[in-house]
């Protein structure tokens, strides 16, 4: 069984999991209704890909024979002043949730829970893709800043349509992918 601060931080990041998918929902809501399609259903995919990260450590804990607490979660920020402020503020998101990683992985470790050090290190993997696609976007979204259809027309170019499931990956209670 997992060590017991290492399940209450886990469940906390199951909240911020959750969290952040509303977060990328919202993100997705304000460039739908700006026309941008290709930056709506970027976001739109991110949503369903936090809200997985979370049900893959709600199985982890229920396969740990713990109960996995799934929390509420506040309301996301909706109002954006232009273009970048909604990938800016998703960039800051990521780099926080890898520090939540790594410190989860580190508490497991400090605690001789190899088992959830070892489960933490595909999310750790994830994380650094998840920063490294949002700095790359943030500079893109930063030089486009006036034009944003140039934006669509990187993400059409550079954004595969729909990226193969990774085998790796940690299983998601309920079967979500």
């Amino acid at each position: 069984m997992a060590a017991p601060p290492v399940i209450e931080r886990l469940n906390e990041q199951i909240a911020a999991e959750f969290a952040a998918a509303q977060q990328y929902v919202a993100i997705a809501v304000h460039y739908d209704a700006e026309t941008l399609p290709r930056l709506a259903a970027f976001f739109y995919a991110q949503a369903l890909e936090e809200r997985t990260h979370a049900l893959m450590m709600v199985r982890f804990l229920l396969d740990q024979g713990t109960d996995p607490v799934v929390p509420g979660v506040e309301a996301p920020e909706t109002r954006f002043d232009d273009l970048v402020a909604p990938v800016a503020l998703a960039l800051e998101q990521e780099r926080r949730v890898a520090e939540q990683i790594n410190a989860l992985a580190a508490l497991a470790r400090e605690h001789g829970d190899y088992t959830s050090e070892q489960f933490m290190s595909w999310f750790i993997k994830e994380q650094i893709e998840e920063v490294a696609s949002l700095s790359d976007l943030v500079r893109v979204v930063e030089r486009a800043r006036e034009s944003p259809l140039l934006v669509e027309e990187y993400l059409a170019r550079e954004q595969p349509s729909e990226a193969p499931p990774d085998p790796t990956a940690p299983p998601a209670a309920g079967g979500a992918s």
